[in-house]
């Protein structure tokens, strides 16, 4: 059977612009997303939403700000509106692989002949950057880039796309060669992509990501940690993260071998990128459970944002071992609830997470090229035990620690900073194009 029509959910040639119900504002924005509450799962999802946010506030909201995603969304806020993407259409495909990929293009489709008039189109991950494309010849918009992540640093992802990937790689290439402007969300990733693509036609800077201060801060509460079965009386090491190879996960259950044996781990890991991915992190975990002492309490479920957050107050130590990590904001979360960090040194995790100051950095050690690996992974499980080690031995020196996680995120990393920064940069961009 042929495919179904696209049954845009948003705009159609007889629906109004996305924009005329209100009246003209100096600046129209036009977000382009994979992830939007409720549907959020990464380090993206979490940007678009608080930066959304803050930037419909500035210049006492003067200025559009039009959500595209992925879902069923729905909603207006103001001068803030989310539309979800969901088009009612089967896409075929020869490789189940391709699946993802294709319903992607697709959505991208309907978003980019759902935006009208924007003088910013901002998309976030590759998604939704064909749609951003699309939609910059149709409107005339200038077209921004997020840098969360970039494809040629994430080969694992051939697991789960196949030659999607390779389809994936290719618009996200695209995208860059054809951008007005690039944020990168760290210095490391502003190199990374100055090297991969060619962006000299764009404008780039340094945007980095930021926390929410006052939903991030320490919330203890002894019920909540009994309730999902961790034991409140012993200290324990908190990992946050989907299980992809991408944030180490792997890794940090090998290192749980080495830890002190008095010492409880909580693992808040769920979403694996694919089944075997996710057996064998459950074989990893039942293999480490029947060799050591170490009590290890495995959440595959999502926590509520509150619930996480309690985690992170109770936490003695916050481990993130991730291989590649173009900024981090796991990091920013737990310091800001005061819990100290062991975090590798990769991306743009040196940029938030002070040596000696406000945790420890751990040298991954990959070996180049494609394969970001470890060289040598049982040298890095050992190098994240020796950080959860020092640390857990030294009450003193951990609540000194996340003294100063707190005060560096205060100063450094709140979503009104980012959100000011952000408009700017749209401003100087705009000004370009019309000049």
């Amino acid at each position: 059977m042929p495919p179904r029509p696209l049954n845009p959910p948003v705009a159609t040639s007889s629906s109004p612009s996305l924009f005329a119900d209100r009246p003209p504002k100096p600046m129209r924005i036009a977000i382009l997303t994979n992830e939007y509450p409720p549907n959020v799962y990464g380090g993206a999802g979490v940007h678009v939403e608080y930066l959304t946010r803050e930037l419909a506030k500035l210049e006492d909201g003067r200025h559009e700000i039009e959500v595209l995603c992925f879902g069923a969304q729905d909603e207006t806020h103001d001068n803030l509106r989310v539309r979800g993407i969901d088009p009612d259409m089967e896409v075929p495909h020869q490789d189940e692989r391709h699946a993802k990929f294709m319903d992607a293009m697709a959505r991208d489709l309907v978003m980019a002949g759902s935006v009208a008039d924007a003088d910013i189109i901002h998309g976030h991950t590759w998604y939704s950057h064909l749609a951003g494309c699309l939609a910059k010849q149709l409107t005339g918009g200038q077209l921004v880039l997020t840098t969360h992540s970039l494809e040629p640093h994430r080969p694992w992802k051939r697991e789960q796309l196949g030659r999607g990937y390779d389809g994936s790689s290719w618009v996200e290439q695209t995208a860059y060669e054809t951008a007005d402007g690039v944020v990168a969300v760290s210095g490391a990733m502003e190199d990374d992509v100055q090297s991969l693509y060619d962006v000299s036609g764009a404008d780039t800077q340094v945007i980095h990501n930021g926390i929410d201060i006052e939903q991030y801060r320490p919330r203890p509460d002894r019920s909540t940690l009994e309730d999902y079965g961790v034991d409140p009386d012993r200290p324990f090491v908190l990992f946050v993260g989907r299980i992809t190879r991408q944030k180490g996960i792997l890794h940090l259950v090998e290192a749980i071998r080495h830890f002190d044996p008095d010492i409880q781990v909580v693992l808040c890991a769920g979403a694996p990128d694919t089944e075997e991915i996710g057996a064998e992190m459950e074989a990893r975990v039942e293999a480490v459970r029947a060799e050591t002492e170490n009590r290890i309490v495995w959440l595959a479920e999502m926590l509520p944002r509150e619930d996480v957050i309690t985690m992170y107050t109770h936490a003695s130590v916050f481990v993130c071992p991730s291989v590649y990590e173009p900024f981090g904001i796991i990091n920013l979360e737990a310091m800001a609830c005061e819990t100290p960090i062991v975090a590798s040194r990769v991306g743009g995790i040196p940029e938030i997470v002070v040596p000696d100051e406000t945790g420890l950095l751990v040298d991954v050690d990959p070996t180049g090229g494609d394969d970001v690996e470890p060289a040598a992974p049982e040298a890095f499980a050992h190098g994240l035990a020796d950080g959860v080690n020092a640390l857990m031995r030294d009450p003193d020196r951990r609540e000194q620690m996340g003294t100063a996680a707190r005060r560096r995120v205060e100063a450094q990393f709140s979503w009104t900073a980012i959100a000011e920064q952000t408009l700017g940069f749209y401003k100087s961009l705009v000004d370009d194009g019309h000049s």
